[in-house]
């Protein structure tokens, strides 16, 4: 063993924490833009107080970040659903109560789902009260925002932008 093996064994524990490090930094900025381009919209874009304007993900769907009695939740915008369909998980999450059963029909066939009510639905500074809605089987995460709900906008589209204006009572 010689005089220089100390510096040499610290050497490379220097080298092997910094490779971790840039590992554990690369992991992290590639999950955030991961979920950037997933969800473009987890800052909403405000125009006015009634007005917000959501961006394309790279799928063509139109997120967002939202919440649904306070409780935080991402929203995939679905002018093809009738009502607001929360997924089962998210549900019992947000503590949803279990309304009545009933048949729905869905792109993947018929299932049962369950109606409920939601006392608040806000979407940047836009909120909706007492909205009905049905509570699906299915383990997404995302809560679809349907025509009940989306009837309260005027919703423009131009190429990869949606803006949405709450219309007036």
């Amino acid at each position: 063993m010689t005089d220089d093996d100390g510096p040499r064994k610290t050497g490379r524990l220097m080298w092997l924490l910094a490779w971790v490090l840039a590992l554990v930094l690369m992991t992290w900025f590639f999950q955030q833009k991961l979920e950037r381009d997933y969800n473009p919209n987890q800052q909403v874009q405000l125009l006015d107080s009634r007005t917000i304007v959501l961006e394309q993900n790279r799928q063509g769907h139109y997120l967002m970040n939202g919440a649904i009695n306070g409780d935080p939740v991402v929203f995939l915008l679905d002018t093809g659903a009738t009502q607001v369909a929360v997924p089962r998980p998210v549900a019992e999450r947000l503590a949803l109560p279990l309304g009545r059963p009933l048949l729905l029909n869905t792109a993947a066939g018929q299932v049962t789902g369950y109606r409920t009510h939601i006392k608040t639905l806000s979407m940047g500074p836009l909120t909706l009260y007492d909205l009905d809605a049905v509570i699906m089987p299915s383990y997404g995460s995302e809560v679809l925002l349907g025509m009940n709900a989306l009837r309260q906008f005027e919703l423009i589209q131009r190429g990869s932008q949606l803006t949405i204006k709450h219309l007036a009572p």
